[in-house]
C-alpha cells in the first residue's frame, strides 16, 4: 500500500503548480532549450524523487537543475553534479552504475532515494521562501512512506535547512562533513557537488567521496547491530 501511496504522491507532484513562477519558468526553459540540447525534448515539469522505495540512505539536494533534471526528467541527471553524485554512489555501492546522463540510461539505486527540497528548477537556483514552503508538504509525505530511512545526507545548507525543518531538530549547524544522530537516524552534511565548488575547489572528490564511505559505514555497522 505505501509504494500505491507514493506512486499518487509522484502524480501530485509532477502535476502541481503552486508556484507560478517557478511553473511558468520550467516550461520557458523547456521550450527556448540551450543550443547543445536544442533538438532534445525537455521534461519541464516539477521532478518527484527516485531509487529505492525500500532504501536505506535518503538524500535530499536543492531543487533540479534547469538543464539537467529539468531536461531528463530525473533529479541528478544530465549534469555535473549527477555526474558526481552517481560516481560517488557506485564507488560505495549505492548504484549499479557510475554515470547518470538520461532517465532511461538503465542506472538503478542500491538501498539508495533521492529527493529534493524543492522539486522545480528554480531561476538562479534561488527559490523563494513561499516556494519552498509550497513544497514542503510533499517531502514530509514523502518521508513518511520511506519507512526504512536510517541516514539521510543534505547536499548543501538549504537541503540541511529543510533536513532539519523535516525532522525538528535545532541548534545545530551546517558544516561539511558533520554527522549526528536523531532518534534512529544518522543525518550527514556535504557540500552540494555544483560546478562553483567542484570547480572552485571547495568540495574535493576526496572530501565528496568520504560522505558515502561514511553513509555506507554507518548502514553496515547497523546490520551488525
Amino acid at each position: 500500500m505505501n509504494k500505491l501511496d507514493l506512486d499518487n504522491l509522484n502524480k501530485k507532484i509532477i502535476q502541481c503548480k503552486r508556484c507560478p513562477r517557478l511553473a511558468s519558468y520550467i516550461q520557458k526553459i523547456a521550450k527556448e532549450k540551450v543550443s547543445r540540447f536544442k533538438e532534445q525534448t525537455y521534461w519541464g515539469r516539477p521532478l518527484t524523487g527516485f531509487g529505492d522505495f525500500h532504501g536505506r540512505l535518503l538524500i535530499i539536494g536543492l531543487a533540479p537543475a534547469a538543464h539537467g533534471g529539468n531536461r531528463t526528467g530525473r533529479m541528478f541527471t544530465g549534469d555535473s553534479s549527477g555526474d558526481w553524485l552517481a560516481k560517488a554512489l557506485y564507488k560505495n555501492g549505492f548504484a549499479s552504475q557510475p554515470t547518470s546522463l538520461a532517465a532511461d540510461d538503465g542506472l538503478r539505486l542500491i538501498d539508495t532515494y533521492i529527493t529534493a527540497s524543492v522539486r522545480c528548477a528554480p531561476p538562479q537556483n534561488k527559490p523563494t521562501r513561499e516556494e519552498f514552503e509550497n513544497c514542503f508538504p510533499y517531502l514530509v509525505e514523502e518521508f513518511s512512506l520511506l519507512k526504512q530511512v536510517r541516514v539521510i545526507v543534505c547536499l548543501g545548507r538549504i537541503a540541511f535547512d529543510t533536513c532539519c525543518k523535516l525532522l525538528h531538530i535545532k541548534g545545530i549547524d551546517f558544516s561539511h562533513g558533520k554527522s549526528f544522530t536523531h532518534e534512529h537516524l544518522t543525518v550527514i552534511c556535504s557540500y552540494h557537488p555544483s560546478r562553483q565548488n567542484t570547480q572552485t575547489g571547495r568540495l574535493t572528490w576526496n572530501q565528496w567521496y568520504v560522505i558515502f564511505a561514511k553513509a555506507r559505514k554507518f548502514l553496515d555497522k547497523a546490520d551488525k547491530s
